[in-house]
């Protein structure tokens, strides 16, 4: 029979890692990884669909037709919203490592949010008349 964890300090630890427990320090690096990982994906996705122009113009033509679906459409957005979270945390973690806002970090994630989602916003509207 495995032997039952009494000790205190390893049970704060085991609830410390639930997801529900996380603060908003914890959140920025989980999001900042979840985007990064994104981002690489579509990097490789991207040669691919760049690399059918290799078998000719027709088959590079019926890609770039498919890519107009309205699924590759929102997974543009998805692209759009996770290099914009990406680029400003980023920005973000560079602050910190200068020592600036480190106390503030909350506060810095909220505006990090704020401006990704205004600017997701207005890149939204900018380009759904052309669609």
């Amino acid at each position: 029979m495995p032997e039952r964890v009494t000790d205190p300090s390893v049970l704060r630890r085991s609830r410390d890692t639930w997801p529900g427990n996380y603060k908003v320090g914890m959140w920025a690096w989980v999001l900042h990884r979840i985007t990064g990982l994104g981002l690489v994906l579509y990097i490789f996705l991207h040669i691919l669909v760049i690399s059918t122009g290799l078998a000719g113009p027709a088959s590079f033509d019926e890609m770039l037709h498919r890519l107009h679906s309205p699924v590759f459409l929102v997974m543009d957005s998805v692209v759009l919203a996770g290099a914009l979270y990406h680029s400003l945390n980023g920005i973000r973690l560079l602050l910190f490592d200068l020592g600036i806002g480190v106390r503030r970090q909350r506060e810095m994630f909220w505006a990090v949010m704020v401006v990704a989602v205004a600017l997701f916003l207005v890149a939204v509207a900018k380009v759904a008349p052309l669609l």
